[in-house]
């Protein structure tokens, strides 16, 4: 299974931009979608949370002004950032809990990470 992510970038505060992540390979099905990141010196974090049936789960910093949806038909998550500030500048790496078509089994997946520098 690969996650891979696109969409990062450089904006201006109060800018926007879209993450996207596909998942590819032997899937069954993909239960909870996620998107984190990581600032230079920092943890890595939760930023938004999505199950298969829609429900969404954001980090309070981020409610209001980043929004997580997904298409289950394309395995494809996505992140629509908007009123962005220079704090949201990080590494995003997307994340995804699939069910393995081969053997049922579920395994935890991440995407390669896509870089968002947001400017003061």
């Amino acid at each position: 299974v690969q996650l891979q992510a696109f969409g990062g970038g450089w904006v201006q505060a109060g800018g926007s931009l879209r993450l996207s992540c596909a998942a590819s390979g032997s899937i069954f099905s993909i239960k909870d979608m996620g998107w984190y990141r990581q600032a230079p010196g920092k943890q890595r974090e939760l930023v938004a949370a999505i199950t298969s049936a829609g429900r969404t789960n954001y980090t309070d910093s981020v409610k209001g002004r980043l929004t997580i949806s997904r298409d289950n038909a394309k395995d494809t998550v996505y992140l629509q950032m908007n009123s962005l500030k220079p704090e949201d500048t990080a590494t995003y790496y997307c994340n995804a809990r699939v069910v393995l078509l081969t053997t049922y089994s579920t395994g935890t997946y991440w995407g390669q990470g896509t870089l968002v520098t947001v400017s003061s």
